[in-house]
């Protein structure tokens, strides 16, 4: 079968993926009662309607599924336990249309750069690993509603844990070098970015997003065609992907096959309306009010999670038993983060891990021995470098998005 995308022709085979997307005993696409077959086992969020199976996907471990159509796969927040990079099998899933790209042939696939550009472009997947210099930036990419399962009152959307997010070594080539090939004509406003994609029936927009030209061209934005040292799973983006760090996932547009440089901005749903928040602190509001003024979602506010100790654990008084989290921010880089193991009455300083950059996850460690029997309340707060921290109380807006509240973990010591 062969699907047209926009200008770009790619042969689409559903039974099995492509050279590098080959998946030994599995064909095609898992879904509807397939899926459910191979669920190992169900878990429980921490939330109304919170079940969800592990399920597997191509190129993909065992992961919580959302939904099948589209692909809408959460990591189980034990990965982040493992280190601080996120596995490529591990690493979250999402698409907002169902019809999504299971195969692609390396050879055939090309990136338009056209628009308002002096010279336009077609490129070859083999020109842009050897014509440009390759980069490689480690990055967390999380989704809009990462946690949003959790606000109160339950808004609309995916009801999604903590596992929306993953942090990976991305290598590819700067948005800048290829605008700078192609010249960006005096004028332009935005670079839009579309990908292989697309909705189901006309009715529903393509996902189709946009950055400031200043933004694309400021050196950090990639077309990444490597992840963690391999190439990008199909799932996420394969063969190209656009990676915006320190801003959230919506802007990281997957199998990216046509960027048009544009003299206004785009005027796409998936700008506006969606993808909007409350123009505010925190991006919150009152429960149950609409903001009065909003503004498009944009970079990743500071997080942190205690990652060796879950919920409902027990713990012998008396036996140390180290912490450990991750944490991250939108691009000032971590200063600090302090935990506390009475509820929020005493905080106590942590020791920071390698810096692996800005815009990477970053490990921290603290020694931890129970001193007494009976529930422990553990919480962690992370502090950037520009003086922004994390609320003690959740923040709520219509859409859940930028949840960053400490997050508090409840063990037992016997």
């Amino acid at each position: 079968m062969v699907v047209t995308y926009s200008d770009r022709r790619i042969a689409l085979n559903r039974r099995s993926f492509l050279r590098t997307t080959v998946l030994a005993g599995m064909s095609g696409w898992i879904a509807g009662r397939e899926a459910a077959a191979l669920a190992a086992e169900t878990v429980t969020l921490p939330f109304a309607n919170g079940a969800r199976q592990l399920v597997k996907f191509p190129q993909k471990r065992p992961l919580l599924l959302l939904t099948t159509r589209p692909p809408q796969l959460e990591t189980p927040f034990a990965v982040f336990n493992e280190g601080v990079f996120t596995p490529n099998d591990a690493f979250f899933v999402r698409y907002h249309h169902a019809q999504i790209p299971t195969s692609i042939d390396p050879a055939q696939f090309h990136l338009q750069l056209k628009g308002r550009v002096n010279s336009p472009l077609t490129l070859a997947l083999a020109d842009l690993k050897t014509k440009f210099e390759p980069v490689e930036v480690a990055a967390v990419n999380q989704c809009s509603g990462n946690s949003r399962g959790l606000s109160t009152p339950r808004v609309a959307g995916g009801q999604m844990g903590h596992g929306a997010m993953g942090n990976a070594r991305w290598k590819g080539v700067r948005l800048k070098d290829l605008l700078e090939k192609a010249g960006v004509a005096t004028g332009a406003k935005q670079v839009a970015f579309n990908g292989l994609d697309t909705p189901v029936n006309e009715k529903s927009p393509d996902f189709i997003k946009a950055l400031d030209v200043d933004h694309a061209l400021d050196g950090e934005v990639l077309l990444a065609y490597e992840m963690n040292g391999a190439d990008l799973p199909m799932l996420n983006g394969y063969p190209l992907r656009l990676v915006v760090p320190g801003y959230y996932g919506t802007y990281w547009v997957k199998h990216v096959n046509e960027i048009t440089v544009l003299d206004e901005n785009l005027a796409s749903f998936w700008m506006n309306p969606a993808y909007l928040i409350p123009d505010t602190a925190g991006a919150g509001i009152e429960p149950g009010t609409t903001p009065k003024k909003t503004k498009p979602i944009a970079r990743c506010n500071v997080r942190s999670f205690i990652t060796s100790l879950a919920d409902g654990e027990k713990l012998g008084v008396g036996q140390p038993h180290p912490l450990r989290g991750i944490t991250f921010d939108g691009g000032y880089g971590i200063t600090d983060v302090v935990v506390s193991t009475d509820g929020g009455k005493v905080w106590r300083a942590t020791a920071l891990g390698k810096d692996h950059g800005k815009y990477s996850f970053r490990e921290w460690t603290m020694p931890f021995t129970p001193k007494r029997a009976g529930e422990i309340v553990l919480q962690a707060r992370a502090t950037n470098r520009i003086g922004q921290t994390q609320p003690l109380e959740p923040l709520w807006n219509p859409a859940g998005y930028m949840r960053n509240v400490v997050e508090t973990v409840r063990i037992t010591a016997v």
